[in-house]
C-alpha cells in the first residue's frame, strides 16, 4: 500500500516498516536534486516533523515525516547519488525506512487517486 502526503512525500507500508520518499511531483518542482540530508538511524520523529532536507539547483525543501515512528534505515545510495531522487523517486530514490509507532495515522493520508487530484491542483 502506498499513501501520499500533501507535502509530496510517499510512504509504502510493508508490515510495521514503511519506506518514505518524495513524489514525482516534488522532484519535478525541485529540479535537479544535488544534496539530501537524511535523518539519523534510531531517531524517533512525530508525524509532520521535519525528517530531512532535499536541495536542488533551484531550491531546498524539508522532507516531513508522514507518520510517527523511529528511523530504521537510510538510503546511503541516495546520499552518494542524490540524482536518484529525480531518476527513480518511487524506488531507488527512497529516503528512509521507519518503524511505525502509530499506524492509524496512515488513515489520514491520501491514496493515489486523491493525491493525483491534489497535486494537479497544487
Amino acid at each position: 500500500m502506498i499513501k501520499y502526503t500533501e507535502d509530496h512525500e510517499w510512504i509504502r507500508v510493508e508490515g510495521d516498516i514503511a519506506t518514505v520518499g518524495i513524489t514525482h511531483h516534488a522532484q519535478d518542482a525541485l529540479g535537479d536534486v544535488v544534496f539530501v540530508d537524511l535523518p539519523e538511524v534510531g531517531r524517533t520523529l512525530a508525524q509532520k516533523e521535519v525528517a530531512g532536507v532535499v536541495e536542488s539547483v533551484k531550491a531546498a525543501a524539508d522532507v516531513y515525516m508522514p507518520v510517527s515512528g523511529s528511523v530504521e534505515e537510510v538510503n546511503e545510495a541516495l546520499r552518494a547519488d542524490p540524482a536518484l531522487a529525480n531518476t527513480d523517486p518511487l524506488n531507488a530514490g527512497w529516503f528512509f525506512k521507519v518503524k511505525l509507532s502509530a499506524p492509524a495515522e496512515l488513515d489520514a493520508l491520501l491514496d493515489e487517486t486523491a493525491y493525483k487530484s491534489f497535486s494537479e491542483n497544487a
